[in-house]
């Protein structure tokens, strides 16, 4: 028997993915599916995807991205740096240093999810590596072993290995998530996975999950 499951493929610099980890959390518990998460190089996804990097697009692309980001701040009632000061295009430190803790069974969501506060609430460098090993203790964590671990050939590996999979699963964007097989892109399709968990598992679906904060 195949358990269901929620693959997760983000960029660990993305504001978009930032908020939507805590609906996708509280969606995983409500219907008892294990989340798989999986960092990507989203430079690498664009590259061979069509995609184009932040910098490099149009101002009025650039001026609408930070209107949604006003918009979504403001629904989910969830804190963030519009422009933050150590945003960077490069996230591989980070992204091995939460691929090295999944590979020590370290449960991936609340170190993920820190990683982006530090980077979209608290101005912290995420490129830095004594910010992650602070950031993991401030988990109960072992920052230091997590580290050590991040270096390994193993976890510069998975990174990569996640990024082939999930282009080769259709991921062009991120945040990406799949069910059985079925795509979403973008944390604003979150209802749309809730809606098709609840009806693939015969359970009611919690829609909207969108709440203006008060």
């Amino acid at each position: 028997m195949t358990t269901d499951t929620i693959d997760y493929y983000f960029w660990i610099n993305s504001d978009w993915a930032y908020f939507g980890n805590p609906r996708l959390k509280a969606m995983g518990e409500r219907y008892g599916l294990p989340i798989n998460y999986y960092p990507v190089d989203i430079g690498a996804v664009y590259a061979r995807t069509g995609g184009i990097k932040l910098p490099l697009r149009s101002k009025e692309r650039r001026d609408y991205r930070l209107l949604e980001m006003r918009r979504f701040r403001d629904i989910l009632g969830m804190p963030i740096t519009l422009e933050p000061k150590h945003m960077t295009q490069s996230v591989e430190i980070p992204s091995r240093f939460a691929i090295a803790a999944m590979q020590m069974d370290i449960p991936a969501h609340d170190l993920v999810h820190a990683i982006m506060t530090a980077l979209w609430v608290e101005e912290k460098d995420i490129e830095d590596t004594a910010t992650l090993v602070a950031i993991a203790s401030g988990l109960g964590l072992d920052g230091e072993a997590i580290l050590a671990r991040s270096k390994t050939k193993e976890a510069g590996e998975q990174y990569y290995r996640n990024t082939d999979e999930g282009i080769a699963r259709g991921m062009f964007g991120a945040p990406f998530y799949v069910f059985r097989g079925e795509a979403f892109w973008g944390q604003d399709r979150l209802d749309m996975l809730d809606a098709t968990i609840a009806r693939a598992l015969g359970k009611p679906a919690v829609l909207p999950t969108l709440k203006v904060a008060s």
